[in-house]
């Protein structure tokens, strides 16, 4: 019996351990539960375009028939930050030009300049 003994202040550095383990446990289940019911409202706050249209617009291709939510959501949140680096690259050719708006001829310098761009020579014809 004496092999099993436990000194009580190892028993409960134990047990304050394994307090601290649930509790940071609680801790990331509770943010999982944090979340709202209306998990769709929440991902719509995240994306500036309309989640409904763009759905619409994958839609178009004969071959989709059924789109996942979280699918629209990150094309949606892909084309956001597409169109936010394409603008942010023609607005360098407007500092360039020395003027404060952004124009098609700026776009167009862009897309002839830059090498990711390329897939969209000719599209603004």
């Amino acid at each position: 019996m004496d092999n099993l003994e436990v000194d009580d202040s190892g028993a409960s550095e134990l047990n304050e351990s394994h307090t601290n383990e649930e509790n940071v446990q609680g801790d990331l289940q509770g943010t999982d539960n944090a979340l709202p019911a209306g998990d769709e409202e929440q991902r719509e706050k995240l994306s500036r375009l309309p989640l409904g249209r763009i759905k619409t617009i994958i839609k178009m291709d004969p071959e989709v028939t059924l789109v996942n939510q979280e699918a629209v959501f990150l094309t949606a949140k892909s084309v956001e930050l597409f169109i936010e680096s394409l603008a942010k690259e023609a607005y360098k050719y407007t500092v360039q030009a020395k003027k404060r708006t952004v124009q098609k001829r700026d776009v167009e310098s862009a897309i002839d300049n830059v090498d990711a761009l390329v897939f969209l020579e000719g599209m603004l014809d």
